[in-house]
């Protein structure tokens, strides 16, 4: 939490330093300090900000004894800020206001019942009041209770609930409204108190905190949804095989008892053929049944294919340096059903389901493969790279690498979310323009298609 209004003020106030004492608790049993929260403090990469972890020396108070030495320096150092953080304070300790000109008490949901609110000191001293890790089960019935105590201990019953100084925040969020409209109101409370300007001038985006999910929660399994379909298809593909391996098994035994003229055996695996036919699935019966004039079309010199509505025609053989014909589409020579479904079913031909050799029959001629991907910038930049690398070729294709803020649909802005992403590891495209700029000079309406 410290972490996250350490940046926002960086931002907010650029010409203003920043120093922080972080209180670390000491075990009781080896008398040692870990001193780890200088461990997350990302922000400390700043020349501005300076950070010092004292250890409190005993398991049972929240600050260090040489506290008031330490921000006695630090302001004849002339810090602007100085943030003195505690090791985590209990129900009843509020030594922290003797130190402090405004005191931040950061709590999380899991409080208990609403009752033990009534033991915590720091809702009566403590000017303003986060919630944390608001995106956990119960985070709004705690706001709402810790509102009502607030209430209570600074009787304020007529004042409206988004008035009182209490916020939800999810601070491992990032730019969270919450964590936010948390930093606005410190800053307005460190104004008013000290009457030193710390008025906020960057618009940060602020409101009630809400989880933001990159995967909504109901499709959490989503991967192994995919994964037990897979797994589903595979065993009907491999069911399905065996019935047609059986159904062929049938089929030649009653051929070849019909030709040695033992017609009761070959009628009673006919019948046997037509009773286990009905259980084969549909798709693949048809397949089955169409099979011999696809193979058929793959033999002759020509294949013809329809792509939007116009006619494609392909020689299906090569000529290799000795005249040998080489088949550009080589398909299974075995003839026993089963085979051959399991192979269709996962395999297949190209331009067949499951496109497994890709969604056309045939590789297009006439293409030059070369495929040039550049994006970075400004749409002006990526463009004369484009114009570079395809200098000199007959044809090409053109992949183009957005920057993260065009690919969510955001402007370039100063916003801290998007400011040092703009044009990083893409190019920034924001309106039609934009785009104009970035293919220019390239014929975008090739029919093959390609880009000239």
């Amino acid at each position: 939490m410290i972490d996250e209004i350490i940046r926002r003020y960086l931002l907010d106030f650029p010409d203003k330093d920043l120093a922080v004492i972080s209180v670390d608790p000491s075990k009781r049993k080896t008398g040692g300090a870990l001193l780890g929260d200088r461990i997350r403090m990302n922000a400390l990469i700043s020349s501005r900000v300076y950070m010092r972890s004292l250890a409190t020396r005993q398991s049972n108070l929240a600050l260090s004894k040489h506290i008031k030495q330490a921000v006695d320096i630090l302001k004849a150092a002339a810090f602007d800020l100085i943030i003195l953080e505690t090791s985590g304070i209990g129900q009843s300790d509020t030594e922290i206001v003797d130190h402090a000109d405004m005191s931040l008490y950061i709590m999380t949901p899991e409080f208990g019942a609403a009752s033990q609110l009534e033991k915590i000191d720091m809702l009566d001293f403590a000017d303003v009041i986060a919630i944390n890790k608001f995106d956990k089960r119960g985070a709004q019935d705690a706001l709402r209770d810790v509102r009502k105590q607030y209430k209570r201990n600074h009787e304020l019953w007529d004042v409206a609930d988004e008035d009182i100084p209490v916020f939800g925040t999810i601070a491992s969020q990032f730019n969270d409204p919450g964590t936010n409209a948390l930093y606005k109101k410190i800053m307005q409370v460190l104004e008013a108190k000290t009457k030193i300007n710390f008025h906020s001038t960057v618009s940060f985006t602020t409101g009630e905190s809400e989880k933001i999910y990159i995967i909504p929660p109901h499709r959490v399994r989503y991967l192994s949804e995919i994964s037990d379909s897979n797994r589903k298809y595979d065993a009907w593909a491999k069911e399905e095989a065996e019935k047609a391996a059986l159904l062929y098994s049938l089929r030649e035994s009653g051929k070849h008892f019909e030709e040695k003229g033992i017609t009761e055996i070959s009628t009673r695996l006919t019948a046997e053929f037509d009773r286990l036919k009905q259980d084969v699935h549909g798709d693949v019966w048809r397949w089955l049944e169409e099979w011999p004039e696809i193979r058929h079309q793959y033999v002759d010199d020509d294949y013809s294919y329809k792509v939007r509505d116009k006619v494609i025609k392909v020689e299906t053989y090569v000529r290799s340096l000795s005249g040998t014909r080489i088949p550009v589409v080589a398909l299974p020579t075995a003839k026993d059903w089963g085979t051959l479904v399991n192979w269709v079913t996962q395999e297949n031909l190209p331009g067949r389901f499951p496109y497994t050799a890709g969604i056309y029959p045939f590789k297009r001629k006439g293409e030059d493969p070369t495929r040039m991907f550049a994006g970075e910038g400004g749409p002006e930049r990526t463009n004369k790279r484009f114009h570079y690398v395809s200098k000199g070729m007959p044809a090409i294709r053109l992949s183009t690498a957005f920057d993260s803020v065009t690919l969510y649909g955001e402007d370039p802005d100063y916003r801290p979310d998007i400011y040092g992403k703009i044009g990083n590891a893409g190019v920034s495209i924001c309106s039609l323009d934009d785009a104009k700029r970035l293919y220019s000079g390239f014929d975008l309406c090739d029919r093959r298609p390609l880009c000239r």
